[in-house]
């Protein structure tokens, strides 16, 4: 290693993460020799223990962590983190320092989830006597969700949480509304910002934005914090640092001027996450203190030959310009016709051996539940596995979770308005499942379970309950099973109840007895339902860790009932979510075509012979949509402080697709398809930006028509 640090920066895929895994092995190999030449016997702690390797995320970091790991022949531990990740370990694990400083009551931090935070936010705010004046600008939902993230912004940008409101007011003032109810808000939100900081910290609890602002303002600087982070670090290795927030920078150069050696690599054409936290152009004023090396771009990939020209047609610079042949154009009239066309031509091509399904990426601008279920059923149905990247969906939409919170609402009192005759009917049926080979078989249907819940169910506000199959008329009618599973399900009910009545039971210990007595405790469900049971479980458990904190720092809190019936609403709302098919957060399952929108690929970093661009039609390629944050262009560093304009707005849109274009070609090896319908999935015409692309590229049916040894399969 050079006496400089070492800044590698090239555009997609030039080989920066090999480059900084040699360093890495080069490193390695002198402190090995050093040691042994000071007739010392290396401690693997000891060096482990002494570099610092960050990766932009979770998935990124432990594929990094294997290449290290690799790299060194396994000679000793790896501990690969990202930004977020190490700052949090710190602040928790030098909180004492925090709480002495910040005179705060001696107490372990309680780190909130993001839903966990906006509802704590959400009732603390709506104490507020101006709130719903405040709520009159947006939903109440979107102002809370909207001012949390401006905390975070600060947070990740290095500002004091009390200049927000400055910054808003001299960033978007007169943009909209009238100049004075807009100064009004742009103030009251960043005082209910200083009200919800304040009401944390004296309770423990830290979200992310206030785990930031923690680290910057007060841990970095505390001078014993200092001695010890000196000690413990002399290496860095940061991978992707265009994805890194700005006070990730301000650590690295605390170390780099206290004599710490690093190693970056930085992508031009990445700033994936510019708009959610990340300050890439901040960090790039890192290259000045390092020996700056440019790689040169590799021609395994079509960004090389046909990225500039993309760039070109998409900026209107360049007219009537016949693209390659290796990028080809899908057009229909409908949306489902585009979807079943995109699907036959990846069943036609993997039949013909031509490429491998693992070679094959589906990608979107945002993807529909309709979008998602007709590809994955369509290309399943021909034995061709798909593998939508971190798939999200509601844990409320899983019937296991509905008749679960049915049973906790039939269970703790005052809970009867929560639930109504159906979802008992699902309830029952739910719970009665048995596994027949690789179905589950409920013994009470749901024709049965209606029947059930028409007669049996007895609603009321208290304490509803299910009474004996008796009570129906023809119970007789139901059969054996029915009953017996019936019976089954109101004795647990019941003797449940009299615990409950003797002592408070925490509805994480009745959710885990329910999965155990019911579901065997999750021994025959698939993956996906494991998921969504092992989701639930963590939330409950989060929550009440969240509730048992409040409650010891507000001895009149709410009722333990009121607590569940608000546990009950937030899984309702469809606010938490867990992946219906876990691999990994970005991993994808080997031998399956990958389906993502164009945030998860790119956050991927992978590479794939042929690309499929969805709904290429979109003007949702060229907007930041859920991936920009409000308010997150006045909290970049070269931010100048004048008014931000709708232009200006424009001008980031612009630039965004520009480096999308070009980093997702760099991606594609051999070919590219321009899917695009006239009609987008609401009907309406399709003229995003990249048409001029589908306009210049050849139709792919001239090239079936060329070649008819297989025609389409139907399917």
């Amino acid at each position: 290693m050079s006496s400089l640090s070492l800044w590698f920066t090239g555009t997609t895929r030039t080989g920066k993460t090999s480059r900084l895994v040699a360093e890495f092995r080069d490193w390695v190999r002198k402190q090995s020799l050093v040691r042994h030449s000071k007739a010392k016997r290396p401690s693997l702690n000891d060096l482990s223990a002494t570099v610092l390797v960050f990766a932009a995320n979770n998935q990124n970091r432990r594929e990094l962590n294997d290449r290290l790991s690799v790299a060194v022949e396994g000679t000793y531990p790896v501990l690969c983190k990202t930004p977020l990740g190490f700052i949090t370990d710190e602040v928790m694990l030098f909180f004492p320092l925090l709480f002495e400083r910040l005179q705060l009551k001696a107490q372990f931090p309680l780190r909130l989830r993001p839903e966990t935070e906006q509802e704590l936010a959400t009732k603390l705010w709506r104490e507020q006597p101006d709130w719903e004046t405040l709520c009159e600008f947006d939903s109440e939902y979107r102002l809370v969700r909207q001012t949390l993230d401006l905390l975070q912004l600060a947070g990740a940008s290095g500002i004091p949480a009390e200049d927000i409101s400055l910054i808003l007011q001299e960033g978007y003032l007169g943009r909209e509304t009238s100049i004075e109810a807009q100064s009004h808000l742009w103030q009251r939100m960043g005082e209910l910002l200083q009200i919800w900081r304040t009401w944390c910290l004296e309770r423990g609890l830290l979200s992310y934005g206030l785990i930031y602002e923690l680290y910057w303002r007060y841990l970095l600087p505390d001078p014993q914090y200092q001695y010890h982070l000196t000690r413990r670090y002399q290496t860095i290795f940061a991978d992707d640092t265009d994805d890194y927030p700005a006070i990730a920078r301000d650590l690295f150069e605390f170390l780099l001027d206290r004599g710490a050696k690093g190693t970056f690599t930085y992508n031009p054409d990445g700033k994936i996450r510019l708009g959610l936290n990340a300050d890439p152009d901040y960090l790039k004023g890192l290259a000045v203190r390092c020996q700056i090396e440019t790689l040169p771009p590799l021609n395994n990939s079509l960004a090389t030959e046909f990225a500039t020209t993309a760039v070109e047609l998409v900026s209107e610079e360049a007219y009537l310009v016949d693209l390659p042949d290796k990028i080809q154009s899908l057009e229909t009239i409908s949306r489902a016709e585009l979807l079943n066309q995109t699907a036959e031509i990846i069943i036609r091509v993997v039949k013909q051996n031509l490429v491998k399904s693992e070679e094959i990426a589906i990608i979107a601008p945002g993807l529909d539940e309709i979008a998602r279920y007709t590809l994955i059923q369509t290309l399943e149905a021909q034995k061709i596995a798909v593998a939508p990247l971190n798939e999200q969906r509601p844990l409320i939409s899983s019937p296991v979770v509905r008749a679960l919170l049915t049973l906790l609402a039939l269970i703790y009192p005052d809970l009867g308005r929560t639930i109504d005759r159906n979802a008992i009917a699902e309830m029952l049926t739910v719970l009665s499942q048995k596994p027949q080979g690789e179905l589950l078989i409920p013994d009470i249907d749901p024709v049965r379970g209606g029947l059930i819940a028409d007669y049996c169910y007895h609603a009321d506000l208290q304490q509803p309950y299910l009474s004996t199959v008796e009570s129906f008329p023809r119970w007789d009618r139901l059969g054996h099973q029915a009953t017996t599973a019936y019976k089954k399900i109101v004795e647990w009910i019941e003797g449940t109840k009299i615990q409950l009545g003797q002592t408070f039971i925490v509805p994480t210990v009745l959710l885990d007895r329910a999965i155990a007595t019911f579901f065997d405790g999750g021994s025959y469900f698939q993956r996906d339902r494991l998921a969504v049971l092992r989701e639930l479980i963590e939330t409950a458990q989060h929550f009440w860790e969240v509730d048992r904190r409040l409650r010891q720092n507000e001895p009149s809190f709410q009722t333990q009932t009121a607590t569940v019936a608000q546990f009950i609403q937030l899984l309702r709302r469809g606010t938490i979510t867990a992946n219906p098919r876990p691999v990994g957060q970005f991993q994808t399952q080997t031998g399956a075509v990958t389906l993502a929108t164009v945030f998860q690929y790119r956050s991927l970093r992978t590479i794939h012979r042929w690309q499929f661009w969805l709904d290429t039609g979109s003007p949702l390629w060229q907007q930041g949509g859920a991936a920009t944050l409000f308010g997150a262009p006045l909290f970049l560093k070269n931010w100048s402080g004048r008014t931000w304009m709708p232009e200006d707005d424009y001008e980031l849109d612009k630039q965004r697709l520009q480096r999308i274009i070009r980093d997702v070609l760099g991606r594609a090896q051999e070919k590219v398809f321009l899917c695009h319908s006239d009609l987008g999935v609401n009907g309406t015409e399709q003229m995003g930006a990249l048409l001029p692309l589908v306009h210049s590229a050849k139709p792919f049916a001239e090239e079936a028509g060329r070649d008819k040894a297989v025609p389409y399969p139907y399917v």
